[in-house]
């Protein structure tokens, strides 16, 4: 199964800039080069702040980019969103019985969970009883499978000091329950930090982040006012299949200075 995750987009209106980088043209792009080279992707997860200020008119632009995909997407809320707006732009996407974005995808190598860690107002996330219900389910529902969880906030710390106050703020109560699962947690994905990590939690549970095809930070682990900076639309390329799931990073429009030879070993 061939997953395609883009994150952080933070959509403005038209001809607005974020940060230094158009966010518009970089969505445009990295999603043209998706259309382009992986039209047999089998999804697309989009792991939140989907817009910027969660204006209706940039929901309508993310509508209008995403109209040629041809396959399933799933669109996850970040802390830039909002939701009334939102569910306003994409009436018919998944929600849960109490309305957040939440949903999952049984397929053949495990089911997906797609988790919504936006709360008005909070930077964070926030992840509270009522949103815990769908996860007990979903979690449940999934048996003997393994589950791949797909969250804006990553649910561990992740160790970059401009993050300490604006993370997960659940006590830890994600990880307690996916540690629960018995059929094991396959991989978290999340967004919200800008640049790419993985890891290992606590508990075993392996996880990682795309890096923003919006405006991303310098690396800088240390400093709570990192500088941000541009580059290259990306997005990332998951296989889901009987080898387990591997992650790979996608940069669109980068030099091309030469064509390595085949290797033909050993």
């Amino acid at each position: 199964m061939k997953i395609l995750q883009i994150t952080d987009t933070h959509l403005m209106l038209s001809g607005q800039s974020v940060n230094g980088v158009d966010p518009e043209k970089q969505l445009r792009a990295a999603v043209a080069d998706v259309l382009e080279k992986h039209a047999d992707a089998d999804l697309l997860v989009m792991t939140g702040d989907l817009c910027n200020h969660g204006d209706p008119e940039a929901y309508y632009i993310l509508k209008d980019i995403l109209a040629p995909v041809p396959f399933e997407v799933r669109l996850m809320l970040g802390n830039h969103d909002d939701r009334p707006n939102f569910r306003a732009a994409f009436p018919a996407h998944p929600l849960d019985t109490n309305g957040y974005v939440q949903s999952f995808l049984d397929t053949e190598f495990g089911r997906l969970v797609f988790l919504d860690s936006h709360e008005a107002g909070v930077i964070g996330g926030i992840y509270g009883e009522d949103r815990m219900a769908f996860l007990d389910e979903a979690l449940e529902g999934a048996g003997q499978h393994p589950v791949t969880v797909f969250i804006h906030h990553p649910p561990i710390d992740c160790g970059i000091a401009h993050f300490d106050h604006i993370g997960m703020h659940d006590d830890g109560r994600i990880m307690r329950r996916l540690a629960g699962h018995k059929a094991g947690i396959r991989h978290i994905v999340f967004g919200h930090i800008h640049v790419p990590m993985s890891g290992t939690s606590a508990e075993g549970i392996a996880y990682s982040s795309g890096q923003a095809c919006a405006h991303r930070f310098v690396t800088d682990l240390a400093n709570p006012m990192p500088f941000w900076t541009g580059g290259n639309p990306c997005y990332r390329i998951i296989n889901l299949d009987a080898h387990g799931l591997r992650a790979y990073a996608v940069e669109v429009g980068e030099t091309i200075t030469g064509q390595a030879p085949i290797c033909e070993g050993p």
